[in-house]
């Protein structure tokens, strides 16, 4: 039976982890073409944070979210959430009956339209509509991607949200990265950098790592070539060159921008005439900070290719699930909270600093005991 009100974590407007309520509400019911899914797990997303927050400025002194379409889409009361395993529990109208039961994973995007190769007012489920931080959620039918593979606990699966795994693809698919190609990864130990690391080793392409030297075993493990310590911005490029054989990187995968910006892009420009291709810097986050000084001249004559990037496309998400359906990609979980400790888990997120690598995911209590409890954080 379906309950007619479920436990969720609203958000009742922007500021900090006290405008998380716990709270019951209403059940929501699949209309045409969705699925109503009881959710198993949802993994944290540093995104719900920054939405909270109004951390996603598109001009200087603007606090914002999203608002790419010309509006806000982010209304309160909200429930977050983007990355959402469960299982399907009724269907709406024009949906197939045997859907029932299904274990599977949302692709996040709410896409503006049914353009399938392009995604420009991106805009996401736990953002413009609500998402995963719930007992129950209604979903588009072709978005909630079966996943079969037993092998997979639901937590590690959430742990393989299409938030991290599709904007990393974006980011490797809009500078062309291909098979042999030198790719450095910033911000590497959260949930996009151990994305784009096992993404290249798919591709072929060869990622180095900037991280913490502490989490340096762990992304060697996952993929990475060689890991460069983030603390340390003077001689970087004598580092690059110590372990790439003097060869220049040919494209970064920038999460971190600030002032190490510049450093990556003299990791592409040290040497032009080792380079077969243009210098490319696809760029989906700015944890470093967000203004970069760089030289237009440096951009131009060395005719540098920048890359915005934030959602992907509807075949990158659709190539993703078959990777993940043939165990291809890897969860990275670190581990669980329960639904109803979401601010602790959002402290602990903040907090994180050398502690994991990978993803917390969020488990409603009702489903703890079979989906939560073997991957409990403690602390």
């Amino acid at each position: 039976m379906i309950p007619e009100t479920m436990k969720a974590m609203v958000l009742t407007g922007h500021g900090g982890i006290d405008k998380l309520e716990y709270q019951d509400v209403p059940t929501p019911q699949p209309g045409p073409g969705q699925v109503l899914v009881q959710v198993t797990a949802t993994a944290k997303n540093n995104t719900d944070r920054k939405a909270r927050e109004g951390l996603y400025p598109t001009k200087k002194g603007e606090m914002t979210s999203f608002q790419m379409g010309g509006k806000p889409t982010l209304t309160f009361p909200r429930i977050q959430g983007a990355d959402i395993a469960g299982r399907v529990v009724a269907v709406g109208d024009g949906v197939d009956e045997s859907r029932v039961g299904e274990r599977g994973l949302l692709d996040f995007n709410l896409y503006a339209n049914d353009r399938r190769d392009i995604n420009l007012t991106p805009d996401y489920y736990g953002h413009g509509a609500d998402g995963g931080y719930a007992e129950y959620v209604a979903l588009p039918s072709d978005q909630f991607h079966h996943v079969p593979n037993e092998a997979l606990a639901d937590a590690e699966l959430a742990a393989m949200g299409m938030c991290s795994y599709q904007t990393a693809m974006h980011m490797l698919t809009s500078a062309n990265v291909r098979a042999g190609e030198r790719v450095l990864v910033t911000g590497a130990s959260g949930g996009v950098g151990t994305a784009l690391i096992q993404l290249c080793r798919i591709m072929g392409a060869i990622p180095y790592a900037l991280s913490k030297p502490e989490k340096a075993d762990q992304l060697l493990e996952l993929g990475a070539k060689a890991v460069f310590d983030r603390s340390h911005i003077e001689g970087f490029v004598d580092r690059v060159k110590a372990e790439t054989g003097d060869q220049p990187i040919d494209a970064v995968m920038d999460l971190v921008g600030g002032e190490m910006t510049d450093r990556f892009i003299d990791a592409m420009i040290f040497d032009m005439n080792a380079r077969s291709t243009y210098p490319r810097l696809s760029i989906a986050g700015a944890s470093g900070g967000n203004i970069s000084e760089i030289l237009w001249t440096r951009i131009y004559l060395y005719q540098v290719q920048i890359f915005g990037v934030s959602h992907g496309t509807r075949e990158e998400a659709d190539q993703l699930i078959e990777w993940i359906r043939s165990g291809q990609l890897k969860p990275v979980l670190h581990g669980a909270f329960r639904l109803s400790e979401l601010h602790q888990a959002e402290a602990y997120f903040v907090d994180r600093g050398s502690r994991y690598l990978g993803k917390i995911v969020v488990v409603p209590d009702s489903q703890w005991a079979e989906h939560g409890a073997p991957y409990r954080i403690d602390g």
